[in-house]
């Protein structure tokens, strides 16, 4: 018995969502999840925390940017 129907779709740069949890953010830029809170508390990457546990969300322009992909102003 195959496990493909529990498989996540894989996130790509055409169908980033707009908030990403740190788990999809260090898959994307193949960093571990513990680098992603190092940049957060060196300002590279800022997050925004949500809910009363303080959970991490990543914008999709903030990762664009850092990927080079949207130019800063």
């Amino acid at each position: 018995m195959s496990d493909t129907s529990k498989q996540k779709p894989t996130i790509t740069l055409s169908n980033l969502p707009d908030l990403m949890t740190i788990r999809e953010v260090s898959e994307l830029l193949r960093v571990s999840a513990l680098t992603i809170k190092r940049w957060g508390k060196k300002g590279k990457l800022p997050a925004i925390r949500i809910n009363s546990r303080g959970d991490r969300r990543y914008k999709k322009e903030v990762i664009l940017r850092l990927l080079g992909e949207i130019k800063e102003v």
